[in-house]
């Protein structure tokens, strides 16, 4: 299955970092948080990406570009006017990615029908943000969606009230609706982290289609939408408060995203 994770916001919220590059690049440990969502993907065994870019584009698509060899130790000579390159050490993962311009100013349901070109047609795929990382059990979450046999399915977390939240039937696990945030909730909110069938990308209308409104909404409506519970860890990289928090688990040695080795 492909994975497609969303990488083409302003990030305004956290403009001390992303006014110089998009935020998936914001680095957590050395390495863009972006790099630490594919690792936790890879490690289910999913390593083939399409990563929807639009701001400052370039810097992802150079960091891959370069990735190899700033992964391996490497000689250059320049003896005897050459230039020669000799890579002694050649460690890198088992990815595939494709880079793709979706535009600067198109929004999340835009992106997702830009890049239908290069999903399979025959089977599910993957999508998340470039800006959150959580130790979600994203082969049970396959394995769930499924088993189920609708159209989506997104993991559903309880963090703060900073976004619209879901309402759903208890005993079918199926969403039903979805609202805006109220200071009193304590309800269950998109977490990301989703398993779409293809015909999902029937319900986006073109770029200015905001894919949390309108096309959940009516898979919602439709029956088609199903939640899968997440009550670890979880965390968006939305304000500088939010990468600091990040940035202290890493370094403390006790990140809950890492499931990989070194």
């Amino acid at each position: 299955m492909q994975v497609v994770i969303l990488a083409g916001g302003f990030g305004t919220r956290i403009s001390e970092e992303s006014y110089l590059k998009p935020k998936p690049m914001i680095e957590i440990g050395g390495m863009p948080i972006l790099w630490h969502i594919m690792k936790n993907y890879s490690e289910h065994g999913f390593n083939e990406f399409i990563i929807c870019c639009g701001y400052r584009q370039q810097y992802i698509k150079d960091f891959f570009n370069d990735y190899f060899i700033h992964h391996s130790d490497v000689t250059f000579d320049f003896t005897n006017s050459t230039n020669r390159m000799k890579v002694h050490k050649t460690y890198t993962e088992q990815w595939k990615i494709t880079v793709a311009d979706t535009g600067l100013h198109t929004m999340t349901g835009g992106r997702i029908k830009r890049i239908k070109k290069y999903l399979n047609p025959n089977e599910p795929f993957l999508l998340t943000y470039g800006d959150g990382v959580s130790n979600v059990d994203i082969s049970e979450l396959v394995k769930f969606h499924k088993e189920h046999g609708k159209l989506a399915t997104l993991t559903v977390v309880n963090a703060g009230q900073r976004f619209g939240v879901i309402k759903m039937n208890k005993d079918s696990q199926r969403i039903t609706s979805f609202r805006e945030k109220r200071d009193s909730d304590g309800n269950p909110i998109n977490g990301g982290f989703m398993v779409l069938d293809p015909k999902v990308i029937d319900y986006i209308e073109g770029d200015g289609t905001v894919f949390e409104k309108t096309p959940l909404e009516q898979l919602a409506k439709d029956g088609e939408l199903m939640g899968f519970h997440h009550d670890d860890f979880w965390q968006c990289m939305d304000t500088k408060k939010d990468w600091e928090t990040l940035e202290k688990l890493w370094e403390s040695g006790e990140a809950p995203w890492k499931n990989w080795e070194d």
